[in-house]
C-alpha cells in the first residue's frame, strides 16, 4: 500500500484523485488546502491529517518522513501557477509527483523540472487522461494505420465551450498569470490529446484572441489541419444548445465526421494512477510539447479571420 498526500483538496478536480487512490488500494495520510470546504474527503479518508497552512503540512510531512512513515507520492489539485512550486516540493520531500494539467505554465519550468528529477531521483508524472480514454486510444490506432495507407492530411474542427458565471473571473482563472488564459485552463486537455493523435506542430496562428475568455486559431499537426474555437462565454453557444437548456458544447470533428467520446469519463483519473503505480504514467516529455502549443497561442499576435478560421468562431466573432 502506498501513501499518498494531496495539495488542493478544496479543488473541483481533487475528489476524482481521492477516488483514484482509493481505488487503486492505497491510503490518503495528508491533505492541504487554503480552504476548508472539504468534507469530500469523509467520503474516501476520513482519517487524513487535514491543513490549511503550506507551512504546517509541511512540517507534519517531514515529521512523518524523519519517523520513517514518508509519502510516498504527492497529488497536486493547486491552481495552475503554482503547479511548478507543488511539484518541486514533492520531489525535495522524497515523493514522486502527480499532477493535474497544465503540468506547468511555461515550457523553461519543465526543464528546471528535469534538474530536480536528476537530483532526487523522484518522477513527475501528468495526469493526461485523455490519452486512455478507449474512443480516443481507437481513434489513434485508426489514423496511424489510415494515414500509413493514404497519407493525407485529416482536417479536424474543435469547438469547446463551457460557459461560466462571474465567479470565474474573480477567481485565479480569472488571472492570466495565474491560469494561463481559456487555451491553457480548458484546451490544454483537447491539445494535448490532438498532438498524441495527429502528431507533431508544424505551425500555429491565433485568429481571435480575449486569453481569459474566448480565443480561436488554427494548428497544422504532422497528420492534420485543426482549426480551433475555445470559449468561456454563454453567449457563444450555439441556439440548440441554448435551448436544451445546457451550458457546455463540445465537439470534435474530422473530414466532417463527429468524434464520440462523451461517454467513459468517469474512471480515467484511475487508470491514470493505476498506469504509474504499474511503472508507466506520462512524465515531463509527455507533456511538454502541449505546453509548448499554449505559451506559444498566448503569446502570438492574431492574425484575424481567414480561410483556415474556424466557422463557428467566425459566425460568432467575426
Amino acid at each position: 500500500m502506498k501513501r499518498f498526500a494531496l495539495i488542493g483538496a478544496g479543488g473541483y478536480i481533487a475528489p476524482r484523485h481521492m477516488k483514484a487512490i482509493k481505488d487503486t488500494g492505497n491510503i490518503l495520510v495528508a491533505a492541504m488546502d487554503r480552504c476548508d470546504s472539504v468534507g469530500i474527503i469523509d467520503s474516501y479518508f476520513p482519517d487524513a491529517d487535514f491543513f490549511t497552512e503550506f507551512e504546517r503540512f509541511d512540517r507534519h510531512i517531514d515529521k512523518l518522513k524523519r519517523k520513517g512513515e514518508k509519502i510516498d507520492y504527492v497529488s497536486i489539485c493547486s491552481p495552475n501557477y503554482l503547479h511548478d512550486a507543488h511539484i518541486r516540493w514533492a520531489l525535495r520531500s522524497g515523493a514522486d509527483a502527480i499532477c493535474e494539467k497544465p503540468l506547468v505554465l511555461n515550457p523553461w519550468n519543465l526543464d528546471g523540472l528535469e534538474e530536480i528529477e536528476k537530483e532526487t531521483g523522484k518522477k513527475v508524472y501528468n495526469i493526461l487522461q485523455l490519452r486512455v480514454h478507449p474512443s480516443i486510444i481507437a481513434l489513434r490506432e485508426k489514423i496511424q494505420k489510415e494515414y500509413q495507407q493514404k497519407g493525407k492530411k485529416y482536417n479536424v474542427d474543435l469547438s469547446y465551450i463551457t460557459s461560466r458565471g462571474k465567479w470565474y473571473f474573480i477567481s485565479w482563472k480569472g488571472v492570466l498569470e495565474k491560469s494561463g488564459g481559456v487555451a491553457t485552463n480548458i484546451g490544454i486537455h483537447f491539445f494535448d490529446m490532438l498532438i498524441w493523435i495527429f502528431g507533431d506542430v508544424k505551425h500555429t496562428e491565433v485568429h481571435y484572441s480575449e486569453p481569459l475568455k474566448k480565443m480561436a486559431g488554427f494548428i497544422e499537426l504532422e497528420k492534420a489541419n485543426v482549426r480551433w474555437f475555445l470559449s468561456v462565454d454563454y453567449n457563444d453557444l450555439p441556439e440548440h444548445i441554448k435551448q436544451k437548456g445546457q451550458r457546455t458544447y463540445r465537439s470534435i470533428t474530422f473530414d466532417g465526421e463527429e468524434i464520440e467520446f462523451s461517454e467513459g469519463f468517469t474512471d480515467l483519473h484511475t487508470v491514470v494512477y493505476q498506469d504509474i503505480l504499474n511503472g508507466g504514467g506520462f512524465g515531463i516529455n509527455d507533456a511538454r510539447p502541449s505546453i509548448e502549443l499554449v505559451y506559444q497561442i498566448r503569446n502570438l499576435k492574431p492574425v484575424g479571420f481567414n480561410e483556415r478560421a474556424h466557422p463557428l468562431a467566425e459566425e460568432k466573432l467575426g
